[in-house]
């Protein structure tokens, strides 16, 4: 069984694309081509939420529409009406093969799950998604009281980080949270 802490959401299957079962893919990390864009295609996968689980779907093909869409087509999903199971799907990658970075190397999504701090000491919430695809990087944040905050991923906000202990620190403007509220 899969679980939510051993990925990270990178997008969206949007809807269907042709009668033989492909799929728009809206995408917000390409992590997936990085990784198996090589000689490991054959065991490229996706992870999708399908009724609440999160399920692995082999690629069969992929191809790139835009720096934000993709066209992908799973093993056994040759027919229309399959594929239009699997749209509106959220799409997941698997922390264990994004491949390794140093700290001046990290990219965004990689801090989903972390918990995000401000400079000051205070729990704001869990990062649960990045959306890179914006003109400005944001953090989703999910609160201990059940609300989400969106807050701008910017460098130079970011105070102090610990990658074992799985916190990032911001210096977060006092005003952008409250624009949330």
């Amino acid at each position: 069984m899969i679980h939510e802490e051993e990925v990270y959401k990178i997008g969206t299957l949007t809807r269907v694309h042709a009668l033989r079962g492909e799929l728009n893919f809206s995408f917000t990390d390409d992590v997936w081509d990085d990784v198996f864009g090589g000689d490991d295609v054959e065991s490229a996968y996706l992870i999708l939420r399908v009724d609440g689980i999160l399920v692995p779907f082999f690629l069969e093909e992929w191809r790139f529409r835009s720096d934000s869409v993709a066209l992908v087509k799973f093993e056994g999903v040759d027919q229309a009406d399959d594929a239009a199971e699997l749209a509106g799907s959220e799409v997941f990658f698997p922390k264990a093969l994004t491949p390794e970075t140093t700290e001046d190397e990290l990219r965004w999504t990689h801090f989903v799950g972390y918990e995000l701090r401000m400079k000051d000491g205070r729990t704001l919430g869990k990062i649960g998604e990045v959306d890179e695809g914006t003109a400005n990087v944001l953090f989703y944040v999910q609160t201990p009281q059940g609300d989400e905050l969106i807050v701008p991923a910017n460098e130079e906000l970011v105070h102090n980080l610990s990658q074992t202990e799985r916190w990032i620190e911001m210096d977060i403007p006092e005003g952008l949270i409250e624009l949330n509220n």
